[in-house]
This record gives structure tokens, C-alpha cells and sequence, in this order.
């Protein structure tokens, strides 16, 4: 291949990631438009690309006619517990289905997979039945103890293909030296999988912050409610006012958008190290 011919592929390679980008960008670009305009202009046509003048009230009115503060704060307690269970949990876990040995660890570790086939939905109710034997409906329990509790299927799964690329001579050598599967877990594996454990941070920041269902099935009193739902009651609430409802969308995503641009870098690099083994 001539150079000329791998300059112009290169060319067309990058002008159609760009284009890529564009359309990718462009509904998170309407939103920011949206979000400082009024009504008369979001609906003007031709649609007016840049707001003339900007409207900066649509970003206080969420706060003045909602408790938007205390429904960031609800959300935030429910996704820093969630974040800490999961990560405590899911790393132990799939520490044990990888790196030690005990009898029928491949069987259970196959019907843990089987889990994943089942929907919400089919869960949902038998889950909420054993919540409300338990007293603990219109509490935040429902929707953070389960993460001390394996942190997902998923997780382990993720975490326990990472950890098999690990080296055994890892541990071979901690054992010799006197140490223990605590010594390996702590001072080895945990070091070596910082970008896996980040993924799973990730995933789980962005699931929890966007969750709408479990809130909505579990919590009763406005004052416990999340982001998610106070958005949606924002908008039966303002149907009409398209401005300040694309503000208060803002808000909400803004958090989770700068999150993933801040580790994009070790997004991509734990997905492709956990892809390495099967």
C-alpha cells in the first residue's frame, strides 16, 4: 500500500469517527441548548441553535419549587452504601470463585451465571414480599443491603475473569513467605486489579444515580425520595415547562457525564484487561 493510499484511509477512518461523535454528542447538545432557553424558543423553526438570550432561571427553579437539594443528598447516601457494599463484596467474592479451591466452587459459580437470565421483573415481587415481612419498605435497606451481599452477578463475574489472568506463582510465592488468602487478597490481587475494581465503581455509580424502578417500588415519603423520581415528578408537575425541566435533566446527568470523562482512560483499559481470559 502506498503511502498516499494509507494517508486517505487514515483521512476517511477519522472523518467518520468524527461524524460518529457528532451524532453521538448532538442529543447531549439539544439537552444544554434546551436547558437555557424558554418555551417559545425551544419550539421556534428554524430551531435557534444558540439561545438568544440565555435563560440561566431554568437552572434555579428546580430548587425553589422542589427539595431538589434533599433528593441529591438521598441519592448520594444510596450510591455511596451501594458503591461500598458492591466493591467489598464482589471483590471477595470473586476472589474466592478464582483464586482458591474448594469443593464444588465451578458448580455454584455456573448457577450464579444462571441468575443472570432471570428479569427484574420475575424477582420483583417475591423481593418486595420478603422486604415488607421485614419491616423495611419506605427504607433505604431494600436498596442498599443487597449490595453487601455478592454485589452482583455481573461484578463477580467481571472481577473473577480478571483475577484468573493474575499469575499463580503470586501466590505460591505469599504462601511460602508465610502469608494467607488474606495476605493475597490484600497486599496482590487488589493492587494488580485497580482497573477492574474501577469499572465496577463505575457501573455501579451510573446504575445507582440512574435508577428510577428501585426507589419508585421501595420508597414511599417524599422526603427519602431520589433524583431519578423527584425528576419525574418534576415533569408531571411542569409538563409544559420544557426549559426547566431540561435543566433539572442537567443537573442530574451532569455528575455521572464528568465521572466518566474524568476515567474514561481506565474504563477502557479494565474492560479489555477483564476480556483477556476467559
Amino acid at each position: 500500500m502506498t503511502t498516499s493510499a494509507f494517508r486517505w484511509q487514515r483521512v476517511l477512518l477519522y472523518a467518520v469517527l468524527i461524524m460518529g461523535s457528532l451524532l453521538c454528542l448532538f442529543p447531549f447538545y439539544w439537552l444544554v441548548r434546551s436547558s437555557m432557553m424558554d418555551l417559545a424558543q425551544i419550539f421556534e423553526m428554524p430551531p435557534k441553535w444558540i439561545p438568544e438570550p440565555f435563560v440561566w432561571r431554568n437552572f434555579i427553579e428546580p430548587f425553589e419549587q422542589l427539595p431538589f437539594g434533599r433528593y441529591f443528598l438521598n441519592t448520594l447516601i444510596i450510591v455511596v452504601g451501594t458503591l461500598i457494599g458492591t466493591l467489598l463484596s464482589s471483590t471477595i467474592a470473586a476472589y474466592s470463585f478464582s483464586r482458591m479451591k474448594w469443593v464444588g466452587r465451578d458448580k455454584v459459580f455456573a448457577i450464579l451465571l444462571t441468575s443472570m437470565m432471570l428479569p427484574f421483573a420475575v424477582t420483583l415481587i417475591p423481593t418486595f414480599i420478603g422486604w415488607q415481612s421485614l419491616g423495611l419498605i419506605n427504607s433505604y435497606a431494600p436498596l442498599i443491603v443487597p449490595a453487601f451481599f455478592g454485589g452482583g452477578v455481573f461484578n463477580i463475574f467481571l472481577l473473577r475473569q480478571f483475577y484468573m489472568t493474575l499469575p499463580r506463582e503470586l501466590d505460591e510465592a505469599v504462601f511460602v513467605d508465610g502469608g494467607n488468602h488474606f495476605t493475597i487478597f490484600t497486599r496482590i490481587i487488589l493492587p494488580l486489579s485497580r482497573s477492574a475494581v474501577l469499572v465496577i465503581g463505575l457501573f455501579t455509580f451510573l446504575n445507582t444515580w440512574n435508577d428510577f424502578m428501585g426507589p419508585l417500588v421501595y420508597l414511599n415519603d417524599e422526603s427519602k425520595f431520589t433524583l431519578a423520581i423527584g425528576l419525574q415528578q418534576f415533569q408531571g408537575m411542569y409538563t409544559a415547562q420544557w426549559g426547566v425541566l431540561m435543566a433539572a435533566s442537567l443537573i442530574i446527568v451532569l455528575p455521572a457525564i464528568l465521572l466518566f470523562v474524568i476515567f474514561q482512560r481506565y474504563l477502557i483499559e479494565g474492560i479489555a484487561l477483564t476480556g483477556i481470559k476467559g
